[in-house]
């Protein structure tokens, strides 16, 4: 199949697939005689998989471990298990760090009760006022 066809078939961009190829994910395909790019079924549940874990928040190193662990179905999903409570932990870590934003917003929000000029917005003048002279610490795996 085409580039065309495999990118209807997964939902997703052509420009999507040679991203995918490019950062070594999806295996580059072969070509036929007329130099077009031909995917075989292969292609789409591979793209398949990279595109849920990326729906799960998963980072393109996570998932190339993934696939270099899948890549040996007679070995023991052990690897796998290791990998996926890692990015529990993760996922974990920036629900706190979420909370923590949700606190600062509501702090915020509360400086301004009702509507006024915007030279008298609390919001404003809280913004105005915070310190950020150092950038706020975070521990997930996204940066």
């Amino acid at each position: 199949m085409k580039i065309g066809e495999l990118a209807k078939i997964a939902h997703c961009t052509t420009e999507t697939i040679r991203f995918y190829e490019k950062e070594a994910l999806l295996p580059e395909a072969e070509r036929t005689e007329a130099n077009y790019r031909s995917y075989s079924a292969t292609h789409v549940e591979r793209l398949r998989f990279i595109r849920n874990c990326r729906a799960l928040d998963m980072t393109h190193d996570e998932i190339r471990a993934l696939l270099r662990l899948t890549d040996v179905p007679a070995d023991g999903c052990g690897g796998i298990d290791a990998l996926i409570d890692e990015h529990i932990a993760h996922v974990d870590t920036r629900i706190e760090e979420l909370k923590q934003l949700k606190v600062q917003l509501t702090t915020l929000r509360e400086q301004c009760p009702g509507e006024q000029a915007v030279e008298d917005c609390g919001i404003v003048h809280g913004l105005t006022e915070m310190d950020v002279s150092a950038p706020r610490a975070r521990h997930t795996h996204l940066g």
